[in-house]
């Protein structure tokens, strides 16, 4: 299929890419690795009047550590996030989730920072940016501001991004001591999308017990989702595989997920225990090595 005709614009720097988008309002959107956008045009159910490329601002890419956080440029591809030592030895888990996203082509031109700011309900780097408590950093007409990963995600595609507001960083906090992370996912075998994910933080304290846990689950709803009763059962239990797999068990609790032709919601309830049981696990034997 063919998307309604548009015009393009390739902007030279941030500040020009948000004015534009702010001249056009509505009818604008920023154009990256095109791997989210591209798709709804051709189905036609998004017709942006105006594409603003912003996929070759060197100010936008990149991976870096800040005073021990490590800081990801919106523009930066998931294959560059995948194979980064940096991102490698900070939060394992972000690259295994940038290392499982669709295809070869997809990981070699798909951008962090477009897939976050597409907001899609099986994608995997929402649910990897709550669990890993990560900022995201836009600007706009009104200058830069800061947004907690929690409260981003505000229904399915949709985020608390303004209208002409550009995501131009993502900011992981620095790694604690005795810290693992870890992502799995059931991808859908053919497009590659979670069918249901789940990302893990595990921090243990120094007698080796939880100290504090993140679990966050994709795929089940229109944004990403904090297995809450999860976290609070493994507070201050040893992360022993049989006490890991019972507070696993209660990932599930409350959901109530999609039902659709890839995967029923009883069996997405089943698949968020395990892949929860599989993620936690990971990230504990991490922070035990850490």
């Amino acid at each position: 299929m063919y998307p309604a005709p548009f015009d393009y614009v390739r902007a030279g720097s941030v500040a020009e890419a948000v004015a534009l988008l702010a001249q056009h309002g509505g009818e604008a959107k920023p154009l990256a690795g095109g791997h989210s956008l591209l798709p709804l045009m051709k189905l036609r159910l998004v017709q942006p009047k105006v594409l603003v490329d912003i996929g070759r601002l060197a100010e936008l890419r990149g991976i870096r550590e800040d005073d021990g956080a490590l800081v990801i440029g919106a523009t930066t591809r998931h294959a560059e996030v995948a194979r980064s030592p940096l991102v490698q030895r900070h939060w394992p888990g972000l690259a295994e989730a940038a290392g499982g996203i669709g295809d070869l082509q997809v990981r070699n031109r798909g951008t962090l920072g477009g897939s976050l700011a597409h907001a899609d309900p099986a994608a995997d780097l929402p649910a990897v940016a709550v669990a890993l408590g990560a900022e995201l950093l836009a600007t706009g007409p009104q200058g830069p501001r800061t947004l907690a990963s929690e409260t981003f995600f505000v229904d399915m595609l949709t985020t608390a991004l303004g209208e002409a507001e550009l995501l131009t960083a993502i900011r992981f906090p620095s790694r604690p001591a005795r810290t693992g992370s870890a992502y799995v996912k059931i991808p859908h075998p053919a497009s590659g999308y979670a069918l249901v994910g789940c990302a893990a933080r595990v921090v243990l304290a120094a007698d080796g017990r939880c100290q504090e846990v993140r679990v966050v689950l994709s795929g089940v709803g229109p944004v990403p989702q904090r297995a809450v009763q999860t976290e609070q059962q493994l507070l201050n239990q040893p992360p022993e595989p049989a006490i890991l797999a019972a507070a696993a068990m209660a990932a599930a609790a409350g959901l109530q997920p999609w039902d659709d032709l890839a995967a029923s919601a009883e069996y997405r309830q089943h698949l968020a225990t395990v892949c929860a049981r599989r993620a936690l696990t990971l990230a504990a034997q991490r922070a035990q090595q850490a």
